[in-house]
């Protein structure tokens, strides 16, 4: 599979993971529309990479339709928004929580129903939804988080599943932990952490491949899929929350 003259809609594309990727496509040849909702930031980003600038807020409903009306013709599209803050059930901060499920699944619940009809229409078409690591079984700290990215990782399954024979490539790519100004909230050791130009481009080879799912760093991603083996109460001993620590 080449990229080169192929037309993306990266959304999210601001800064992190998706801004890095927008620089990565850029230099394959690819055609790019960026969105996020930061102006300033997305046309600083269209200066190195020649990519057309779609502000765009994905919690606004008629703001998506229009923007899939207006984005014209694609080859794929990149969901790649997304916000985090450490939220613990003990401390729930409802604003945080709601805010993150409505970017991070709702948004791309949004984006997708603006673009998958065009693609079933002409029976072809490429999908890359970003999910994590996280989403894979509940962890400590990551309420809303882990959730919204769950919810997204099984709507990837079910679009995989509805669209299988298509034409239509749909793609589900999981990375572990980033250096972004998200993480940098954490207050703990973050295993396996990699810039932002690597998961780029761990993202591309991903695209570039036939593989519906790819789970990275692969050595880190083993401890999260084997997790979902451990029988409950082996778990939550392991990854629950130590509340003699927290008192």
């Amino acid at each position: 599979m080449s990229l080169r003259g192929k037309k993306y809609w990266i959304v999210g594309a601001s800064e992190g993971l998706g801004r890095e990727l927008a620089v990565a496509l850029s230099t394959l040849g690819v055609e790019l529309v960026i969105s996020a909702r930061n102006e300033d930031r997305l046309t600083e980003l269209a200066s190195i990479t020649g990519a057309q600038v779609l502000t765009l807020d994905v919690t606004n409903k008629e703001a998506v339709r229009f923007a899939g009306e207006s984005v014209g013709p694609l080859d794929g599209v990149i969901y790649a928004a997304g916000v985090y803050t450490p939220v613990n059930a003990a401390d729930w901060n409802s604003d945080e929580v709601e805010q993150m499920i409505n970017i991070n699944f709702m948004g791309a619940a949004r984006v997708l129903a603006a673009v998958v009809p065009g693609f079933v229409e002409f029976g072809k078409g490429h999908i890359v939804m970003i999910g994590s690591l996280s989403g894979f079984r509940g962890l400590s700290g990551a309420l809303g988080y882990g959730a919204s990215k769950a919810g997204m990782m099984h709507l990837a399954e079910n679009i995989h599943a509805d669209l299988y024979s298509s034409g239509v490539k749909v793609q589900l790519i999981n990375p572990g932990f980033i250096k972004t100004r998200l993480t940098d909230k954490n207050n703990f050791k973050m295993p396996f952490i990699m810039s932002a130009e690597e998961a780029a481009q761990n993202v591309i080879n991903a695209m570039l491949s036939d593989r519906f799912q790819t789970n990275f760093p692969r050595l880190f991603s083993w401890v999260f899929r084997g997790a979902n083996f451990l029988p409950a109460t082996i778990y939550y001993k392991l990854f629950g929350e130590k509340w003699g620590k927290r008192r």
